[in-house]
Formats: C-alpha cells, sequence, structure tokens
C-alpha cells in the first residue's frame, strides 16, 4: 500500500471519534506499530488535528464537512423533532450542539419550508428521572468515545449500595430514564446502570481495548438473543 493511501486509510479509521491504540491501527492496516508513530507524527505535522501519543491512543477531533444534501418536508420535520427531544431530554453540551446543527439547518432552508415547521405540533417535557442524568451524561459520553475506565458509585432500585470500575460502551434513552450500558470489571458481566441512580462517577486514569466478549456488539448480540422483540 502506497503511504498516501495509508494515510488517507488512517483518517477514515480515526473518524468515528474514538480512541485509537497503535497496536490497533497497525493490525488493521497490516503495518508497523513504528510506521504508525511515523504517519501519526505526518497527519499532525500537516495540520491534520489528531490528538494523542504513543502508548495511550490518538483521536481526531475536527468538524464533520457534510455533502449537500436534498431533504422533504417530512425529514426536516423529522429532525427538528429529534433536535427537540435532545433539548428536552439530554444535557447542556448536547442542547447546545442541538440549538446549532438547526440553526444551521434553518437558515439554509428555503423561506416558505421555514415557515412549514413552525408549530407542527411538537413539545417534549423531561421527566425528573431523565433531568437528574444530565450532570454525569458529558463525562460518561466522553468515556465511551475515550475508551475511559470509570470508578462509578451505585444505588440500585433495591436500594443496594456498591463501588464498581466499569468500561462504558453506550448509552440508552428509555423515554423516563437514561441507562449506562458497560462491562463491569468488578463483576466481569455486562451491566446496565441507571445514570440517575449513579451517585458519583470518577476517571479512573486507565483506558480500556475492545475485547471479544466484553465488547458492545457481543452484548447486543446476546440483548436481542435474550429480547428478539427488542423490549
Amino acid at each position: 500500500m502506497r503511504r498516501t493511501d495509508r494515510l488517507f486509510d488512517l483518517i477514515q479509521l480515526l473518524r468515528d471519534g474514538r480512541l485509537h491504540r497503535a497496536s490497533e491501527l497497525a493490525e488493521h492496516l497490516e503495518v508497523s506499530v513504528r510506521t504508525i508513530y511515523r504517519d501519526m507524527d505526518t497527519l499532525v505535522a500537516s495540520g491534520i488535528p489528531v490528538e494523542g501519543e504513543r502508548g495511550v491512543g490518538y483521536i481526531l477531533r475536527a468538524p464533520v464537512f457534510m455533502p449537500p444534501m436534498a431533504l422533504t418536508q417530512v425529514e426536516l420535520e423529522a429532525l427538528h423533532l429529534g433536535a427537540a427531544l435532545v433539548r428536552q431530554t439530554a444535557d447542556s453540551e448536547l442542547q447546545d450542539a442541538a440549538n446549532r446543527v438547526l440553526t444551521k439547518v434553518d437558515q439554509a432552508m428555503p423561506n416558505p419550508m421555514f415557515g412549514a415547521l413552525d408549530g407542527f405540533g411538537k413539545e417534549i417535557f423531561a421527566a425528573p428521572d431523565v433531568e437528574a442524568s444530565f450532570e454525569l451524561m458529558p463525562l460518561i459520553r466522553k468515556a465511551i468515545r475515550q475508551h475511559l475506565v470509570l470508578a462509578i458509585d451505585y444505588l440500585s432500585l433495591a436500594n443496594l449500595r456498591s463501588s464498581r470500575r466499569v468500561r462504558p460502551l453506550q448509552m440508552e434513552y428509555w423515554g423516563r430514564a437514561w441507562t449506562m450500558t458497560g462491562w463491569c470489571e468488578t463483576r466481569e458481566d455486562f451491566r446496565v446502570f441507571r445514570i440517575d441512580r449513579i451517585e458519583d462517577c470518577q476517571e479512573t486514569g486507565h483506558t480500556f481495548v475492545d475485547e471479544a466478549g466484553k465488547d458492545l456488539p457481543t452484548y447486543l448480540q446476546r440483548f436481542y438473543a435474550e429480547n428478539p422483540s427488542g423490549n
């Protein structure tokens, strides 16, 4: 593979916004870890916003530029409704992001279509349990993106307290509550935690790599096998 092609492939791998270890990238591209180090130095020197260091991992921080697209009236209504949900059921960082997305979209829309979106029947109210999750959501989202191990103090629905070390894999919204699914290093199994029941959440200073049997695809496979209807 030519080096220019490999650099392009590296950027594509990093575009998911997640932390990637050099060993993972080297295995995927079938090159040495030393080659990945040199390629990363080249990308940084050329102005590509890659952050990270040897022995820790690399992450690409950059805006995503989308090509021009045409949206129908119903697609725009779906976008507005989704943003309205985010504004009421997610943390302030995501709320601000939803507002910025809608501003960009609305500014690009023709005036007749913009007016048609006003008052089409959307109003969302967040339950108290949802609002109680807002404070921890930015940290959890960061941990998911960067593969950070978290230390949490958790109060179960049975009011039992426990301390856990968790590899967060994804967050889920259930209408009245947010949950965090992760691999619990303490229990050596997957666990789902209600975010509003997490009493304390801290970074441990450790990262993790995806391992077969402990990653999100494994969890989802198990979940849908046990819940064929997806509920």
